[in-house]
């Protein structure tokens, strides 16, 4: 087999020459033709489809392609005319199921005559580039139908007019429209664009803006937003059903410009019922419709946004300087959280929690609370309410709320450090009164506190419950080295180290006798197991409970102040003070006497003297005697307890100088700590810098800051370029 000669095989073509019979090709097209206009006359089902395609085939293997393909354009084109004046024909609402009818009739023929012709749509038609038949079919549905004068107006409006009636309310035949469009569609994009979408459009926009204008005149605010959402619905509603899916972004469109985006501003600032109306009536549903319609133009959100801000700074304004709110801090603060409680609502249940509406309720915030620069004290006051008796029997995930409420309002301070004066203050005397609610309470704030500024915030504040922590063993190791005090008066002593606690000027009064001889025992004691140590006693800040009989055999246990135990003392010996008397043996300082004794004579219930003459104020004329009338349901009787009040003028210019003399060494060792890393900096870019670092306590005031730069100077920690005098230089 290998050796044989391998033979290249050739097919060559029919030697002897076919003639062609010349009628043929007419024959065959005459049956063709034939077979077409049965089909377009519903008479398909004699036909042998298996012989139409041979004949088709054998006509485009002879080279009849032409022929065959002209004729279909001239067959199909002369019952689509036919078609055009049925269609034409039909009256009022039968005109679009006519139409339907007929391109229903002609998708079916052109299926079949495809299906016949597929020989010549797979090889001639590619061959010569001409139209396929399904293709071919539209194109001619298209030209003759479509585009016949008279239908091509007629449909137009036929269909704008019934989208208009189910605009007004009216039923209409959804399907037949689907249809309609449909068949649009499968003409290709541009013929439902442009026999159909672009004029909808058009149509829609004066619709909306006739409709939105009177809406605008009649609604309020609320009302209209409701049929503008209603509106909105019904467009997208509509186009589910019988438009084209990709018509629904331009109608949307059409709608939010006529009805939202023209009256924007006109809507937001409606009388009785615009934007400011349904945040001050928490209206959440109406807020939430502006909302979420806004957002789908230009810039709503921001303009939603921007009157929001206007009003809560606005409102916050008042609040924070109205003279009635300012009698009373707790209230004052209490308001704050309501109006930040309000607006988180409307933030979360209307703006979908929206970060940029957050944000601008926190800048608000921020900017009208150090409006008022009382606003660190009345905070500090009012933790003190809370934690004195507001918090008594509450849990403890509520304790924690009020705590996280508070901690709020605390950031939004740009004087961090003030409230913490205030609050060191008002928890000395929480402490030393004992009249906090809960330990655990007082730890969890000092907790977020030092969370939110540092160790360095809260380090002293620790420094006070340590303080009263050593105080209860040093007082049980007092008692355990003299169990011969037990019989008499009790003294308990709170040492308290000097930088922790909140400074007080050292006043002394002179204590009863036996009192007296106490403390002296106690300071042996204690300077005994310390040394190198000095104590200063506090009078103004202790408390005693003292017991004693009225006239008629009355006995009552009375708290008061150190100061009110040394005036009551005095009456075991005298029947009758005067005022200068009573000062002389306490040497207690006048402010504070006074203050003493009116407590002691003039608060009824608690008027355990009287003075003579009667009176509101205590002069130093006056005399006092122990009024024998007494009587209290209560056996204890509590007599002029410390109450955190805000303070008087002076105490409030007092704690304002320490506040700004703490702060100069803060701005010294910002100062210095910018000017080590970087070396050299010009004025401005440093003064940006320790406004920057300080933030977090206090905003530092420029002036301030300058003169702590003049200061460095003046002591060698920085110098001035000599040649460009608003440059510093560190030095080493």
């Amino acid at each position: 087999m290998s050796n044989q000669k391998k033979r290249n095989f050739q097919i060559e073509a029919f030697k002897h020459r076919v003639v062609m019979d010349p009628r043929y090709a007419d024959k065959t097209w005459k049956i063709l033709e034939h077979a077409i206009h049965e089909i377009y006359n519903h008479n398909a089902s004699g036909l042998s489809f298996e012989e139409l395609y041979r004949n088709a085939y054998n006509m485009v293997l002879h080279k009849f392609g032409e022929k065959l393909y002209s004729g279909l354009v001239a067959t199909m084109t002369g019952h689509l005319k036919d078609i055009a004046q049925s269609v034409e024909a039909a009256q009022g609402g039968s005109f679009l199921e006519e139409l339907n009818r007929k391109w229903n009739d002609h998708n079916k023929a052109l299926q079949m005559i495809r299906d016949i012709l597929m020989y010549m749509d797979r090889t001639y038609i590619p061959s010569t580039q001409k139209t396929p038949v399904h293709e071919l079919g539209l194109n001619l549905w298209k030209e003759n139908v479509i585009y016949c004068s008279q239908i091509r107006t007629r449909l137009l409006n036929t269909l704008l007019e019934l989208v208009h009636s189910e605009r007004t309310g009216e039923v209409i035949d959804r399907g037949i429209m689907r249809n309609i469009t449909k068949m649009l569609m499968d003409l290709g994009p541009s013929v439902y664009g442009q026999e159909f979408e672009t004029h909808f459009l058009q149509v829609s926009a004066e619709f909306y803006r006739v409709e939105s204008q009177k809406f605008i005149e009649c609604c309020d605010c609320g009302d209209y937003l409701k049929k503008a959402e209603r509106r909105l619905n019904e467009e997208m509603e509509r186009v589910s059903h019988y438009l084209d899916s990709r018509t629904e972004k331009k109608i949307t469109n059409v709608v939010e410009k006529e009805m939202i985006e023209n009256h924007m501003l006109r809507l937001i600032h409606m009388e009785n019922s615009g934007l400011v109306h349904m945040l001050c009536d928490d209206k959440y549903e109406d807020l939430s419709r502006m909302y979420n319609l806004f957002r789908r133009v230009t810039d709503g959100l921001s303009k939603i946004r921007e009157v929001m801000t206007s009003h809560m700074r606005e409102s916050g304004k008042q609040l924070v300087t109205d003279p009635e709110r300012l009698k009373d801090p707790v209230e004052y603060v209490q308001r704050l959280l309501d109006e930040k409680d309000k607006y988180d609502k409307i933030i979360n249940l209307a703006f979908n929690n929206d970060k940029s509406f957050q944000n601008a309720l926190n800048s608000s915030f921020e900017y009208f609370i150090n409006l008022n620069p009382r606003s660190p004290e009345f905070i500090s006051l009012f933790v003190d309410d809370k934690l004195r008796k507001g918090l008594k029997g509450v849990s403890e995930d509520d304790v924690e709320v009020t705590l996280d409420k508070v901690m709020m309002l605390f950031r939004y301070l740009q004087e961090k450090d003030v409230f913490e004066k205030y609050y060191k203050q008002h928890l000395a005397k929480r402490l030393l009164s004992g009249k906090t609610v809960s330990d655990d309470a007082e730890r969890s704030l000092i907790v977020k506190l030092k969370t939110e500024c540092g160790y360095q915030f809260t380090s002293k504040l620790e420094g006070m419950f340590t303080d009263m922590k050593t105080s209860q063993d040093t007082m049980q190791g007092f008692y355990g080295c003299h169990p011969e005090l037990s019989d008499g008066p009790t003294l308990t002593v709170q040492v308290l180290t000097t930088g922790s606690w909140p400074t007080q000027s050292s006043v002394t009064c002179n204590l009863p006798a036996e009192m007296s001889a106490l403390c002296e025992k106690f300071r042996s004691f204690y300077l005994g197991t310390h040394t190198g140590r000095r104590l200063s006693w506090q009078t103004n800040m202790g408390t005693a409970d003292l017991k004693a009989t009225f006239g008629k055999g009355q006995k009552h246990e009375l708290n008061v102040s150190t100061y009110q135990m040394c005036v009551l003392m005095l009456f075991n010996n005298a029947d009758r003070l005067s005022y200068k008397e009573i000062e002389q043996a306490t040497e207690i300082p006048a402010s504070d006497l006074k203050r003493c004794l009116q407590s002691l004579a003039l608060v009824k219930g608690r008027n355990v003297l009287r003075k003579e003459p009667m009176g509101k104020d205590v002069g130093e004329d006056d005399a006092f005697f122990v009024n024998d009338k007494f009587s209290s349901k209560l056996y204890k009787v509590k007599i002029g307890t410390v109450v955190a009040q805000k303070e008087s003028e002076p105490e409030k210019q007092e704690t304002r100088q320490r506040v700004e003399e703490d702060r100069k060494p803060q701005i010294e060792a910002a100062i210095v700590r910018i000017m080590k890393s970087r070396k050299q900096l010009d004025h401005n870019n440093l003064i940006a810098e320790v406004t920057k670092q300080l933030q977090s306590r206090f905003l530092a005031n420029p002036t301030e800051v300058k003169k702590r730069i003049e200061s460095l100077i003046e002591r060698d920690f920085l110098e001035r370029d000599d040649s460009d005098r608003r440059l510093y230089r560190y030095l080493a």
